[in-house]
């Protein structure tokens, strides 16, 4: 469930606004075509969870890298 993926998400990026905002900007940038936009949304967010607060606001390309790699 997607909210399983948001607590976390919110721990790490503690303004809700600017988790929106960083959320749907990855998704577009990350999204591959013939794929559900949900599960690249649900990507992300497991993403902004497991990460250090510091690296997704202060540094997106390092949250980038890695959902590059894992692609």
């Amino acid at each position: 469930m997607r909210s399983d993926l948001i607590f976390p998400a919110v721990k790490t990026v503690q303004n809700r606004y600017t988790l929106c905002q960083l959320a749907a900007k990855a998704t577009r940038k990350f999204h591959k075509p013939n794929t559900r936009i949900q599960e690249t949304m649900n990507e992300i967010l497991e993403k902004m969870g497991t990460s250090e607060p510091q690296q997704v606001v202060s540094q997106p390309e390092v949250l980038a890298e890695t959902h590059k790699r894992a692609a």
